[in-house]
């Protein structure tokens, strides 16, 4: 995958997935990637159960938490920001709002919000964990991408709050995001319908298919078949409480 920056404030630094059962969810992305966990540690927030921060080799790559009462399961993607509540204060003035159901402590450092587009993410405040310390690797957070109905309202929202750009990119389905002139992630237009609108998350892998197909052996499915794009061979794998991601494999 393209190389992206994902240590500057204003840059995507984690990833994590909400599940109904953590226990559960770490049991199958432990044996797909090859990922160890740290010892269970508190649900940030305020919210019940338990989070474990996933590892590959000995680097911290990816974090599985307690989805609330509710709440589909799924991934998310985190932005650091300076400080949480000065940045959540921009995000409602750009069209952005908190979605209570996570936790409304009032120290929080972890907050999540629906972009002016109702698309969730996360606001991550530097310090509370300083991200994946390994990416770009087979078995690690490749990119995030954000699928949206409306690319206009959602250029104006990441650019008010971060700085992000948008470049286009030749005979491809998506544009870059950039900030400072550095890719931070990718944006793609969707109908709403076949695609929902949310911020999708791509794993580097060395096989997509056998990935696809261990996928299967634990428990999941596939969404999609892996097929090869420019660059790539890519697949949508869904884990066994249906959460959601991409694995793309270099073409070689």
């Amino acid at each position: 995958m393209t190389a992206r920056d994902t240590s500057s404030v204003g840059a995507p630094c984690w990833v994590d997935t909400l599940q109904p059962d953590p226990r559960a969810a770490r049991d199958f992305y432990g044996p797909l990637f090859g990922w160890s966990f740290d010892d269970p540690t508190p649900m940030p927030s305020g919210l019940a159960g338990d989070y474990f921060a996933a590892r590959m080799d000995g680097e911290l790559v990816a974090g599985i938490g307690q989805t609330p009462p509710e709440s589909p399961p799924g991934w998310i993607t985190h932005v650091r920001v300076d400080d949480v509540g000065e940045a959540l204060a921009r995000a409602e003035q750009a069209g952005g709002k908190r979605l209570e159901r996570f936790g409304a402590g009032s120290g929080d450092r972890v907050v999540v919000l629906a972009d002016a587009t109702g698309v969730p993410f996360c606001l991550r405040q530097a310090g509370a964990n300083d991200g994946a310390e390994l990416v770009n690797e087979p078995n690690s957070w490749a990119m995030s991408s954000l699928h949206t109905t409306d690319v206009g309202r959602a250029q104006a929202f990441y650019g008010a709050m971060f700085g992000w750009e948008l470049e286009s990119v030749p005979d491809a389905p998506f544009s870059r995001w950039l900030r400072s002139g550095r890719v931070v992630a990718v944006v793609t237009a969707t109908d709403g319908v076949v695609v929902p609108p949310h911020w999708s998350v791509n794993f580097s892998v060395r096989d997509a298919d056998a990935i696809a197909q261990h996928a299967v052996a634990l428990g999941g499915g596939v969404l999609m078949a892996p097929v090869d794009t420019p660059g790539f061979r890519s697949a949508v794998i869904r884990d066994p409480q249906g959460g959601a991601i991409a694995v793309s494999a270099i073409a070689g």
